[in-house]
C-alpha cells in the first residue's frame, strides 16, 4: 500500500510573508497567518496575581476565535507545525502561547526563524528547526507584567487626580521626561554674547580670500564685546599680513556602519520625513516580501529590529563583487572588507538591516514598488553598499595668517577621491553646513593686503528641541527601550497629547508636564532615566538565562507598591489642574486670548469664556 504523503503546517504572523514563504516551499506545506498574537492579557482588568508570584492569566483574544479554530484543524491535519514567528523575543512569545493554546504536542512542534525571506534561508531554516528558546519567551513575559502593571495601576490615579482617559506607561514616562528636561534646559538658557571678526584679503595676483580671527600668541581667544573687536581692528589697522604657515593633507572619511533600527528610523526621518511608526511599517513590507517582476514574491531586506553591526561574510562577498564590478577596484577598501563592532549593551541578536541581495538595485525594482518602499529600499541599499566602500579622500588645506602677533586661520577641502560618497551620504540632524571656498595658492611668508575688516554679533544657541530623530538617538543612548519599543514609544506620547509636534520638533504640553511632575515626584524610579535603562538591562539577562524573570518583577514590584500607596494617601483630596495652553489668538467675539483644548478630532482653540462665549477654531501649526 502506497505512504500517507505528509502534511505540514507553517504558521507565521501576516498574509504578507505567509505569500511569500508559501512560494518558496512545497505542495507538502501549508503556510497560514495567525495575525500576531492570538492570546494575551484580557484587557478589562489587570491579569497578573500578583500574591500568586506573579502568574499571569493569558486568555485567548476576542474576535481571534475563528484564526484559532482554523489553526486547530490545520494543526490537527498536519504530521508537523513549525512555528515561524518573527526572530526576536515578541515571535518568540508568539510561538510560545501558539503552542500553549492550539495544545500542539512536543515531538511535533517545531520553532524556525528567517533573518531574511529568502527561498535559501527558508529552505535552509526549515531544514534546521529549534525547540522554544524558553529564555526568550520570558524575557517577553517580564516586559509585558512589568508594563501591564506600571499602566494598570497607576493610570487609575492618573485618572482620578488629573484627567479621565489618562495613561502611564514605563518606557514612555522616560521618554516624555526626556523631553521636558529638554524644554526646561531650553527655557533656563542664558544666551553668552560673542563676537567674530574676519579678515578680507588680497594677494599679489588680486586673488581674495577671507580669514577668521583666531586669536593671540598661538592661544584661542573669543572676543565677547564690540569694544574688544574694535580694539584687535585699531591694532592691525597698518600692519602687515603675512602667511605663517601652509599645510596640507589629505583627510578621509569613513563610511557610516549599515543601519540598525534605531539609525534606519533616524535616517529616514530625517532624509525621508518619514516618521519612527511609517518607517517600520514600510520596513516590515520590505521584510515580508514584494511581488517582483519575474521573481516572485520576495523578502527584500533583512529583519528591521535589530541593534546589531553584524554582516554575514556571504552578504559582504556579494557586496565586494557588486562593488568592483560597478565601481572599479579603487572603490573597495584596500585592507578588506569593512568589519564594525556594534555597543556593548547591543543584543546583536540578527544581522544588521541590510537587501537581501545587493544586486537588486532600487533602480531595478522601483516599478515594482510603492514610492514609501522604494524610498526606503533606496536608503538601505545605499548605505549598505557604502559600509563596504573605500574612504573617501579630501584635499585639505589650512593656512594660518599672522599680524602683529595676531593670527588668523582659514582652509578649503576639495573632493579628491569620492570613495562610498559616490553612493550615500548620511543626514545631518541641523541644516547649517557652510561650503568653504577654494583657496588661492599660498606660500610661507607671503604677504597679503587688508582690504576689510567684517565684524558679526553673536550669541550662545540653547539646545534644539529634540525630533523623531534626535529623540530616538537620546534612548538609545541612555539605553532605554530596545529596537522594537523606540517607535511605538514615540508614537504612543504624540497619540496621547503629553507631546505634540511642531513642525518637525516635538514640544511637551501642559499635560505632559503635570503628569511628568507627578511621576518624578512620585514614582522617582520609574521616571529615573537610569532606573529604566538598568531594568532593560535585567530584561537582556533574562534573555541570557543568567537571570529569573519572576525575580525581576519581585524585585520592581515591592517599592513600587509602596509608593502607589504612598501617593494615594498623600494626594488624598487633591485634583491636579492642567493649565490652559494660551495662544496669541485673540477670540473675535470677546477679545480674550483663546486656548488650546483638545476633542475627539484633535486639538482646537476655544474661547475660554465658555460657556458665555463658545468660539472655536481650529489649530494651525506651521
Amino acid at each position: 500500500m502506497a505512504k500517507k504523503a505528509e502534511k505540514y503546517l507553517v504558521i507565521v504572523e501576516s498574509p504578507a510573508k505567509a505569500k511569500t514563504i508559501g512560494k518558496y516551499l512545497g505542495p507538502a506545506y501549508q503556510v497560514k497567518a495567525c495575525m500576531g498574537h492570538l492570546r494575551d492579557l484580557p484587557k478589562s482588568k489587570l491579569g497578573v496575581d500578583v500574591d500568586n508570584d506573579f502568574e499571569p492569566n493569558y486568555r485567548p483574544i476576542k474576535g481571534k476565535e475563528d484564526i484559532i479554530r482554523d489553526l486547530k484543524q490545520a494543526a490537527k491535519d498536519s504530521d508537523a507545525v513549525y512555528l515561524a514567528t518573527d526572530p526576536d523575543r515578541e515571535g518568540e512569545a508568539i510561538s510560545w502561547h501558539l503552542k500553549q493554546l492550539l495544545d500542539l504536542p512536543e515531538d511535533k512542534t517545531f520553532r524556525v526563524t528567517f533573518n531574511e525571506i529568502t527561498r535559501k534561508v527558508v529552505t535552509e531554516s526549515i531544514r534546521q528547526p529549534r525547540d522554544i528558546d524558553q529564555d526568550l519567551v520570558d524575557a517577553q513575559q517580564a516586559r509585558r507584567i512589568l508594563d501591564r502593571i506600571v499602566g494598570y495601576e497607576l493610570s487609575p490615579l492618573l485618572w482620578k487626580k488629573i484627567r479621565r482617559g489618562l495613561s502611564a506607561g514605563r518606557v514612555q514616562s522616560v521618554a516624555m521626561r526626556l523631553v521636558a528636561d529638554r524644554e526646561k534646559e531650553i527655557a533656563d538658557f542664558v544666551p553668552q554674547e560673542y563676537w567674530t571678526l574676519d579678515a578680507l584679503l588680497k594677494n599679489d595676483q588680486g586673488a581674495r580670500l577671507k580669514a577668521h580671527y583666531y586669536g593671540r600668541g598661538g592661544k584661542k581667544y573669543e572676543p565677547s564685546s564690540q569694544q574688544e573687536v574694535d580694539g584687535i581692528r585699531a591694532q592691525l589697522q597698518d600692519t602687515p599680513f603675512a602667511v605663517s604657515n601652509v599645510k596640507r593633507t589629505d583627510k578621509r572619511r569613513s563610511p557610516s556602519p549599515p543601519f540598525t533600527t534605531s539609525t534606519m528610523q533616524q535616517e529616514a526621518s530625517r532624509k525621508l520625513n518619514m516618521t519612527p511608526r511609517r518607517t517600520m511599517a514600510i520596513a516590515q513590507q520590505l521584510y515580508e516580501g514584494v511581488d517582483i517582476t519575474g521573481e516572485g514574491t520576495v523578502g527584500l531586506i533583512t529583519y528591521m529590529r535589530t541593534d546589531s553591526l553584524r554582516i554575514s561574510e556571504e552578504a559582504i562577498a556579494a557586496a565586494k563583487e557588486f562593488i568592483v564590478g560597478r565601481y572599479g577596484q579603487q572603490y573597495y577598501p584596500a585592507k578588506g572588507a569593512n568589519h564594525y563592532k556594534a555597543k556593548a549593551s547591543a543584543q546583536d541578536a540578527h544581522e544588521a538591516i541590510r537587501p537581501s541581495n545587493v544586486n537588486w538595485t532600487p533602480e531595478m525594482l522601483k516599478k515594482d514598488l510603492t514610492g514609501e518602499q522604494y524610498r526606503l529600499y533606496r536608503l538601505v541599499w545605499s548605505r549598505f553598499v557604502a559600509c563596504q566602500m573605500a574612504n573617501a579622500v579630501y584635499d585639505s588645506v589650512s593656512v594660518e595668517i599672522d599680524a602683529a602677533g595676531h593670527s588668523f586661520r582659514t582652509s578649503s577641502s576639495s573632493l579628491k577621491f569620492s570613495g562610498y560618497t559616490a553612493v550615500y551620504e548620511e543626514g545631518k540632524d541641523d541644516d547649517k553646513e557652510e561650503k568653504e571656498p577654494t583657496l588661492p595658492p599660498l606660500t610661507e611668508g607671503e604677504t597679503l593686503d587688508l582690504k576689510s575688516f567684517g565684524r558679526d554679533q553673536h550669541f550662545t544657541q540653547p539646545p534644539a528641541h529634540y525630533t523623531d530623530a534626535t529623540l530616538i538617538r537620546a534612548m538609545e543612548e541612555q539605553g532605554i527601550g530596545r529596537p522594537s519599543t523606540y517607535a511605538p514609544t514615540v508614537s504612543t506620547i504624540l497619540d496621547r497629547e503629553y507631546v505634540v509636534k511642531e513642525g518637525k520638533y516635538l514640544h511637551i504640553t501642559n499635560l505632559g508636564r503635570v503628569v511628568t511632575q507627578l511621576m518624578e515626584e512620585r514614582f522617582s524610579d520609574i521616571a529615573d532615566l537610569k532606573f529604566t535603562a538598568n531594568m532593560e538591562k535585567k530584561l537582556d539577562d533574562v534573555e541570557e538565562g543568567t537571570v529569573n524573570w519572576k525575580s525581576v518583577l519581585r524585585d520592581f514590584y515591592g517599592d513600587f507598591e509602596e509608593n502607589l500607596k504612598k501617593a494615594e494617601k498623600d494626594l488624598e483630596g487633591v485634583y491636579i489642574k492642567v493649565p490652559d495652553e494660551v495662544s496669541e489668538e485673540l477670540c473675535p467675539v470677546c477679545g480674550r486670548n483663546l486656548v488650546v483644548k483638545s476633542g475627539r478630532f484633535g486639538r482646537f482653540l476655544a474661547c475660554p469664556g465658555f460657556p458665555e462665549c463658545n468660539f472655536t477654531m481650529p489649530l494651525v501649526v506651521e
